[in-house]
């Protein structure tokens, strides 16, 4: 069974939301980058907005100023972090341990 066809005004629709979520996701990032907003903001805020709890946790690692690929995987591995993992997908346990590290990392 294959997926139902679009007509082509739900696919635009679709094609727009998507673009929104892009969007959402990339001002969510450029503010982390900026400091306007902190990771414990970012991840409460994902209850709320579906676009932000779709964001790939090592995507939110990695707008970061100083955390790449690398040290992203690195932390993530530490905190026992799936590669994969979505903020939505956080548990609360995984999500406390994620803000605590990135506090103790920014006050050293």
């Amino acid at each position: 069974m294959g997926l139902k066809e679009l007509t082509p005004q739900e696919r635009s629709d679709a094609l727009e939301k998507a673009a929104r979520a892009r969007a959402t996701r990339a001002a969510a990032k450029e503010q982390l980058k900026r400091g306007e907003v902190s990771v414990a903001e970012l991840i409460s805020s994902a209850d709320t907005d579906d676009a932000i709890a779709r964001m790939r946790v090592v995507e939110l690692l990695e707008a970061l100023p100083g955390i790449g690929p690398v040290r992203a995987a690195g932390i993530m591995g530490e905190i026992g972090i799936a590669a994969s993992r979505r903020i939505k997908g956080l548990g609360i346990h995984q999500a406390r341990a994620l803000v605590d590290f990135m506090d103790t990392q920014q006050s050293v």
